[in-house]
Order: C-alpha cells, then sequence, then structure tokens
C-alpha cells in the first residue's frame, strides 16, 4: 500500500499590533493581520506556535518557505524555529497574544521580542496543543517556570466552577509576578531552575483523590516532579500533562535532538512506579 505523502505545514504571517514589558524578563506581544484569518485556536488552554526567524542579514524575508530555503541557500542562512505558548487569542478581533521570557541578548526570540515595534512581521506555524483543565478530576495542579506562565495562565479562566486548584509558578523575583488570581508565587533567586518550585509543591499540603496534573518547564525538574506527583497519587496517564518545554544549557535545536532519550528515561520512570 502506497503511504500518502506527508502534508505541508503551511505558515502563517503575524504582524506586531502591540508591544509590552509586562515584568523585567517578560514581553507581550499582540500580532495580528489577514495572516492570522482562521487560526483557529480555543478548544486547548496550552495551545503553541513554532515561530520562525530568519538569521540577522538574511538574503530573504518574511514570508518565505524553509524548506526552499534550506535547499537553496548554506546552512548558515537557514532560519531558527522557537516554540512559544499562545497566552490568547481573539477570534474577532484577530490577535493573537503571545509573552516572551527575555533576558537580555540571550537566545532568539526573546531579543526579538524586545525590539519588536508595531508593523514587524514574523512567521509562525500551528496552533498545536493538547490540554485543558478537566471536568472530571477531584481537583488541580499546575505548576511550572516562567516558560509555563502562559498556559497556566490561559488556564485559570478554564477550571470548572468550584474545582480546587493548587497553582504554583517559579519567577526569578517578586518583580516577575503578575496578578493572577489564585497562583502561589515561587521565587527562584539564584538557585537551579525549578528547584524551588519543585520542593513548594512536595512539601505542600494538597487534597487526597486523584488530580488533573499541569507540569511544565525546564526538563529536569519537570521529570522529577512528574515522578513524584505519579507515585503520590498514582495519576492515570489521561490526567498527567507534563513536559520539557526546554533544558538547561540547551538550545531548542539541541534539546529537540536531546528530547528522544529525556521520553525514554520517562519511560522508564513508568516501568520502575509499575514493579
Amino acid at each position: 500500500m502506497t503511504q500518502a505523502p506527508k502534508k505541508k505545514r503551511v505558515p502563517r504571517v503575524g504582524v506586531v499590533v502591540r508591544a509590552e514589558r509586562l515584568t523585567p524578563h517578560l514581553v507581550r506581544i499582540v500580532l495580528g493581520g489577514d495572516g492570522l484569518a482562521g487560526f483557529g485556536a480555543g478548544e486547548y488552554t496550552d495551545h503553541y506556535v513554532k515561530l520562525q526567524f530568519p538569521p540577522a542579514g538574511a538574503p530573504y524575508g518574511v514570508p518565505f518557505d524553509a524548506e526552499e530555503v534550506q535547499a537553496e541557500q548554506p546552512q548558515g542562512w537557514w532560519p531558527v524555529t522557537r516554540t512559544y505558548t499562545v497566552r490568547a487569542w481573539d477570534p474577532a478581533a484577530q490577535e493573537l497574544t503571545v509573552d516572551f521570557v527575555v533576558h537580555g541578548d540571550e537566545g532568539v526570540a526573546g531579543p526579538w521580542a524586545a525590539a519588536a515595534r508595531p508593523g514587524d512581521a514574523v512567521q509562525l506555524l500551528g496552533p498545536g496543543g493538547a490540554y485543558a483543565p478537566s471536568a472530571d478530576a477531584d481537583w488541580h495542579l499546575l505548576a511550572g517556570d516562567d516558560s509555563a506562565l502562559p498556559a497556566i495562565a490561559a488556564a485559570l479562566p478554564r477550571l470548572p466552577p468550584g474545582a480546587p486548584a493548587h497553582v504554583f509558578v517559579e519567577v526569578e523575583g517578586s518583580d516577575d509576578e503578575q496578578d493572577l488570581p489564585g497562583v502561589l508565587w515561587v521565587h527562584r533567586g539564584s538557585r537551579p531552575v525549578g528547584s524551588a518550585l519543585t520542593a513548594a509543591v512536595l512539601s505542600a499540603e494538597l487534597p487526597e483523590g486523584v488530580p488533573h496534573v499541569f507540569v511544565h518547564g525546564e526538563a529536569g525538574f519537570v521529570r522529577e516532579l512528574r515522578r513524584a506527583v505519579r507515585a503520590r497519587w498514582e495519576v492515570p496517564r489521561e490526567l498527567l500533562s507534563v513536559s520539557g518545554y526546554w533544558r538547561s544549557g540547551r538550545s531548542e535545536e539541541g534539546w529537540r535532538a536531546d528530547k528522544p532519550a529525556w521520553n525514554a528515561a520517562v519511560e522508564a520512570d513508568e516501568a520502575a512506579l509499575a514493579v
């Protein structure tokens, strides 16, 4: 049987409508334009997009065909992809909101967001997504670092009315907090990402019963916290949304290369729990 050819994903182009620095390390970009017609987010609270950035000085601009660029240009001119959570999608205004963690000149997307001005264009693929708070869980546990904050913030208004929810977010310090109801803010300071968050979750007085769990952020602490919550509450996989968004010391390309090994380690954790 002949396999059908893989459908090519068609990128969209968003145009910066507004840019706002929310905290010292977070910049909000609102994108609009005809390229977002029919974007289609809304089913999930962890929708994400893949932004495609040409290198500085590249001999092409937005829009572009990434496959054609890779076929025709040397590797140094190839675009880089960075994955970001959809903070909000307004279908009536046709506006897409994305929050970017910014640490000076570090990285690709952060510096772009810090310098973005109305009229700037960016190319993107998506949306993807898989999680929304379940109405069937006894209670909800959401925990993440700065990179998971947009998805957690998007999930808060979608929590079932009256459902107990325990929400932990780790940021660098008090200046990075946002006005979000019910969030316990954990300050990282100079500690490794996720260490303070993991300690806060594991030391908290949390309910019995089976929670719907959302744990996302730096891959090291995510795996540790996943093991702990799976063992403590015996959470079934269908009520477990856990993902390493990034890995300390690795670019997104490096983390994509590492992730199969990380997934295998997670499966080994599962096998150990089953013994």
